[in-house]
């Protein structure tokens, strides 16, 4: 792998550059595309034409670059939650027409939740969260899913903070939070009053793959209304079908 003279390989200066995009900026300049990834603004360019050529990168109509298509495909092809996908859309859909508003997927991904599906509709009550974003574990419903199913010595370190609180009713004091995840642990879902946005309350399940090991968080978000808990033996009864589609052998493990 060819070097430059820091040092660094084509391939980490293009990795920096792809990291460079989030879901709050999918369009950026190449000026500003230099400075997120720590490139001279030549070097940027240079590999952003390049990537342009082979489909991965793309420029719109005002020269910002954007993700390409052919980046978007391989992802999607190659996509370690596929199988999961797949194997939870029927019971989601189902679960969509009874609740109307945001129904979710949520994995675990490094320190956070990453949601890797959605359903929603026209209406439905703000959701903060997004389709490929992540957000904090503490703070949402699948993420304290996640959270209470993870080894003990992760769950402290996320205990150690930061633990940023969206609302006064987000828990952001350890202990509250070790409570509480013993809590989901005993009840098998998490029950979210406002602790992400005021107007909402957010519910979820875990979704189990082979072993009986948490793979995965379904979650539902509704308004902040009190009528949460009537839609949560919905919830429960899609969780245990997704969690056996997930148990068959014929279902890739998602990673």
């Amino acid at each position: 792998m060819a070097r430059s003279t820091s040092g660094e390989s084509v391939l980490e200066r293009v990795v920096r550059l792809f990291e460079a995009f989030d879901s709050d900026t999918p369009a950026i300049t190449v000026t500003e595309l230099a400075r997120r990834a720590a490139l001279p603004p030549a070097t940027a360019s240079r590999l952003i034409g390049e990537l342009v050529g082979y489909g991965w990168l793309r420029r719109d109509a005002d020269r910002r670059v954007r993700i390409g298509v052919r980046m978007w495909e391989l992802a999607v092809r190659a996509s370690p939650t596929l199988g999961l996908r797949e194997a939870a859309m029927p019971f989601m859909e189902d679960l969509h027409a009874v609740v109307g508003h945001h129904v979710q997927l949520g994995v675990l991904q490094h320190r956070e939740v990453l949601y890797v599906d959605r359903l929603s509709a026209p209406g439905a009550v703000r959701n903060v969260s997004r389709f490929g974003g992540r957000m904090p574990l503490h703070a949402t419903s699948p993420g304290l899913v996640l959270l209470a199913h993870s080894p003990a010595d992760f769950q402290e370190s996320i205990l150690a903070g930061p633990l940023r609180a969206f609302t006064e009713r987000t828990p952001s004091d350890p202990r509250t939070l070790r409570v509480l995840l013993g809590e989901i642990r005993r009840i098998g879902y998490a029950y979210c009053d406002g602790f992400i946005d005021d107007l909402a309350t957010a519910v979820a399940a875990p979704l189990r793959g082979s072993g009986d090991q948490v793979v995965a968080a379904l979650s539902v978000i509704v308004p902040r209304d009190g009528s949460a808990r009537s839609i949560l033996p919905a919830v429960l009864a899609a969780a245990r079908g997704i969690s056996r589609a997930l148990q068959s052998p014929s279902v890739p493990a998602p990673a």
